[in-house]
């Protein structure tokens, strides 16, 4: 884009003046080195990131205005009658019992005709000793005498084009007072912007939540000069139209909002409670209307005169602010902004006004949108305003066609401070990468390859703990979903080994598919830099500069296609909002779930919305004295730390959430029992392949025996080493985890079982022996590649010393590890990976008499699981099986693209 900001300006001359060089990898002037792709992460992770604050009084405290209460305090005082002093925790709950009993029967329980059963069985009230006996009665304590802390729908009428729709929305302005003014949001809260850099001299911007974009900077700048000290809050919008049953085709349109001032690991998640629906837009299909020019402008027009109702009150607030209490009581002046709008690519089309087929961000002709890279500006705003202000000229049909954008009858953003709606359309990975761009490569390969043989070669791929085996193929998927786009593309790019193309096709493909791969892994990095940005441009352009193959293949004419133009704006996005995942339409699909879906199946199907209203407010209401229960049961130092006076002069130093980091360490996970307590060794010999098991387990004992002897005397004393046992305990499976950064996942893990069979012969399980990387050596302090020091080795049997044979084996002072596992090996890994493919390609190892090359090594040094694609030959031979390849190929690829963690450690 030839587009520079302001702030962009500002950062080159910065630049100029610490001496650096235009390119954001560069080596300073001041002697910093050089950085390569991933060390802005390792500067994140080891040394302190360079915050610069936005200079001025930005996020200001208004002291005289801060709240002798924090939010629990004031709830706790709604609650309290004129009699008592201080409520009990579970007011108006008679008991423990009673409230945990109504927090499950409203956000866990079953239908309420369940419940009501539940407690007409005789007796059971008393028993429970509860204060209401049927749903109705519990509904009513809830409606009379617990407090929200969100407002309730209003229902309106909308008229468009003769024809009354009925609108369910919430006051804007207290949505995002709630949001604001959360307890628990409230030592999260982010009042100002910051300018985050990876070194010193501040050249390397670093990118991760919403206040490090350089829109709010921008917005901070304009809102100050009118307004000193201004704490501005970006308003972040969603929608998305969602189908609420399987047949009778009902559907419903909700909006949701949340705000910028939040770090995106609140309000991703919906348990965090970081989203508000705002609103459930009309639904009706308008089929009166028999003309599709006329319908398509009818349908654009209620959807902006709904949306104009819906932020409503935006306007004045963000041009001369509101007084808001954060959670702890503390009271700035507040500019709620609309900052974002995020959705798919018809709702993108619908809000910015333009026309289907067109770029809702730039001016790119529709034949110039498969061009690489963009030469045409952003939309122009003010013309786009000023066609929709002309609405009453004669002019108006001739202005809008100028501007290029549909005559929608008055936008919602027209009147909105501060707002450019081209530049607040946000990247989509789920739509425009996943199920746009990914799946129209994945439909181009299968072509190139043929459905039956890329159907072949994805069933027998080899497992692993982050790659899904579609057994049946991907010709046989019907409305593929995202999730399932994406394990797809953990394993496409070994589908294209051994095509029968012309060298320069095959690399040509190779290259172009790599490369949206590697544009797809790089998008939802959860942190960004100047580096890592330009390294999306930079994948961006090779596939453009291969994508000729796919013309030559005959499977596509051109690439005019609006969602890969799409990816030329992401490198700005990311720049103005912060990474992706601050705006990403995944969320918005899981919301639906709790917002429309499950809210619908507790009506009754008739007059829905009054009731999905009604249901929402009650569990809000739930959800809310749940948090005031808890806050109850903490001590009062704690209680304290949201009082007003301990927080109101700390704007800038309040709690982040750490950067998740994607190179963090595996630690090792066994269990505490054995998944089989004895085994025979003849048996791990046979089933479970490892054929050389005792002479490996004798050169193993044999180097602690001899720690300092060389491989000839540690060879010779194996041969003297007699093991005292025949059976050994034996573990099926190794998990990898982080309790720091991922509490509660296996982040990988390696299976090392036989197959099991029925007495008839029948196979019941297969084997799985997974491979795995294993550290042979220290990593070199100069790295001599991404796998220093690291191999290849097959895992078959993870295993322990029975207890009672150590002393005959070893001396007493020398401590051998718990569990162990044998290997065997693959071909080292080289700084020379295959030139078609660019991976590195590895093979079986053997010795000189031709047996597998093997060890028995502590499971220590296995540092992760590792994917292989195999080298398939020209066609796949039919007794190739997933169970089976790792056996029968004669080569294999290393693949970094199994997941995020892989991508990121290993990608060259």
């Amino acid at each position: 884009m030839k587009d520079v900001s302001e702030t962009e300006e500002e950062d080159a001359e910065k630049a100029d003046a610490s001496g650096s060089t235009s390119n954001p990898g560069s080596a300073s002037a001041a002697g910093e080195p050089s950085a390569s792709p991933g060390d802005f992460a390792t500067l994140a992770r080891e040394a302190e990131v360079h915050v610069e604050h936005f200079p001025g009084n930005a996020g200001t405290p208004i002291a005289n205005l801060n709240a002798s209460k924090n939010a629990f305090e004031r709830y706790e005082e709604a609650l309290s009658s004129d009699d008592e002093q201080r409520p009990s925790p579970f007011a108006p709950f008679l008991s423990k019992l009673e409230w945990e009993l109504a927090h499950w029967a409203k956000l866990d329980g079953p239908s309420a005709s369940s419940f009501n059963r539940l407690l007409k069985i005789d007796g059971m009230t008393d028993l429970l000793g509860i204060n209401f006996k049927n749903m109705t009665e519990l509904n009513t304590i809830i409606d009379k005498k617990i407090l929200s802390d969100r407002p309730k729908f209003i229902a309106e009428e909308i008229i468009v084009a003769g024809q009354a729709f009925d609108l369910y929305r919430r006051d804007i302005l207290e949505c995002v007072r709630a949001l604001y003014g959360d307890p628990e949001h409230a030592q999260y809260l982010c009042f100002a912007p910051e300018r985050h850099y990876a070194n010193k001299n501040q050249t390397i911007c670093v990118f991760h939540d919403f206040h490090m974009g350089r829109w709010w900077w921008d917005t901070q700048k304009a809102v100050e000069a009118r307004s000193p000290g201004a704490t501005i809050i970006p308003i972040i919008l969603s929608s998305d139209k969602t189908q609420i049953t399987l047949f009778r085709n009902k559907t419903a349109y909700p909006v949701y909002l949340t705000i910028g001032n939040l770090p995106k690991d609140i309000h991703q998640k919906p348990l965090r409670h970081g989203q508000v629906l705002l609103a459930y837009l009309p639904t009706m299909k308008l089929e009166h209307i028999k003309n599709k020019a006329a319908w398509r402008r009818a349908l654009a027009n209620l959807f902006h005169a709904s949306l104009s109702r819906v932020l409503t009150g935006l306007k004045e607030a963000g041009i001369n602010g509101v007084v808001m209490h954060s959670g702890n009581g503390v009271a700035r002046c507040c500019y709620p902004i609309f900052a974002s709008y995020v959705g798919d690519y018809p709702e993108q089309v619908l809000v910015t006004c333009t026309y289907s087929g067109d770029s809702p961000l730039c001016e790119v002709p529709e034949n110039e949108l498969g061009d690489c890279p963009c030469d045409y500006e952003f939309r122009s705003f003010e013309e786009a305003l000023s066609a929709a202000e002309s609405i009453r000229t004669p002019d108006w049909g001739k202005n809008c066609a100028k501007a290029n954008i549909k005559p929608v009858q008055h936008p919602f953003w027209e009147d909105l401070p501060y707002v450019d709606i081209f530049r607040s359309i946000t990247p989509d990975i789920l739509h425009q990468l996943l199920q746009g761009v990914m799946k129209h490569l994945i439909g181009w390969i299968t072509e190139i390859v043929g459905k039956d043989e890329l159907d072949a070669r994805v069933r027998r791929l080899p497992p692993n703990h982050s790659i899904r085996i579609f057994f049946k193929g991907l010709s046989s998927l019907s409305q593929v979903s995202g999730t399932e786009h994406k394990q797809i593309c953990a394993f496409i790019l070994g589908m294209l080994n051994d095509l029968s193309l012309p060298p320069d096709q095959l690399k040509a493909l190779v290259c172009a598919t790599r490369a949206l791969l590697d544009f797809l892994y790089l998008s939802r990095y959860q942190v960004h830099s100047d580096i890592t940005l330009q390294e999306l441009n930079d994948c961006l352009e090779e596939f453009h500069s291969n994508k000729w193959v796919f013309v030559e293949c005959g499977v596509r004419e051109h690439f005019n296609i609006p969602k890969l133009h799409f990816l030329t704006h992401y490198v700005c996005a990311i720049k103005l909002f912060g990474t992706a995942d601050n705006y990403s339409t995944e969320t918005t699909e899981r919301l639906h779930i709790d917002f429309a879906k499950d809210a619908y199946r507790s009506t009754n199907h008739k007059d829905e919305y009054p009731q999905m209203t009604r249901w929402l407010e009650r569990r809000e209401k739930m959800v809310m004295h749940a948090k005031y229960v808890a806050w109850r049961h903490l001590s009062v130092a704690e209680q304290a730390v949201l009082r007003p006076s301990s927080r109101q002069d700390v704007a800038r130093a309040n709690i982040r959430f750490s950067f998740a980091d994607l190179s963090c360490p595996y630690n090792i996970k066994m269990t505490n029992w054995p998944t089989l307590k004895s085994v025979r060794i003849s048996t791990l010999q046979t089933s479970y392949g490892a054929s050389l098991f005792v002479p490996a387990l004798c050169c193993f004992i044999a180097q602690f025996c001899y720690p300092t002897g060389t491989a000839a005397q540690i060879e010779e004393a194996a041969l003297d080493v007699a093991l005292p046992f025949r059976l050994v305990p034996v573990f099926h499976r190794i998990k990898f985890i982080n309790t720091d950064f991922h509490p509660t996942e296996t982040l990988d893990s390696i299976h090392a079982y036989p197959q099991i069979r029925t007495s008839s012969g029948k196979i019941t399980r297969e084997g799985r022996f997974d491979t795995a990387l294993i550290r042979v050596r220290a990593a070199k302090d100069v790295p001599s590649g991404v796998y220093d020091g690291l191999r290849v080795g097959r895992v078959h049997v993870v295993f322990s010393l029975p207890p009672q044979s150590l002393p005959k084996l070893v001396p007493p002072n020398v401590e051998v590890p718990e569990h162990l596992a044998y290997v065997e090996w693959y071909s080292r890994l080289t700084l020379r990976p295959d030139e078609t493919m660019n991976m590195q390609y590895i093979r079986r190892e053997h010795t000189g008499d031709g047996s597998p090359l093997v060890s028995v090594l502590p499971v220590s040094v296995i540092e992760s699981s590792v994917h292989l694609f195999p080298k398939w030959g020209k066609a796949v031979p039919a007794e190739w099986t997933s169970g089976n390849i790792l056996d029968r190929s004669r080569g294999f690829f290393v693949s970094h693209y199994t997941n995020q963690r892989t991508f990121f450690k290993f990608r060259r």
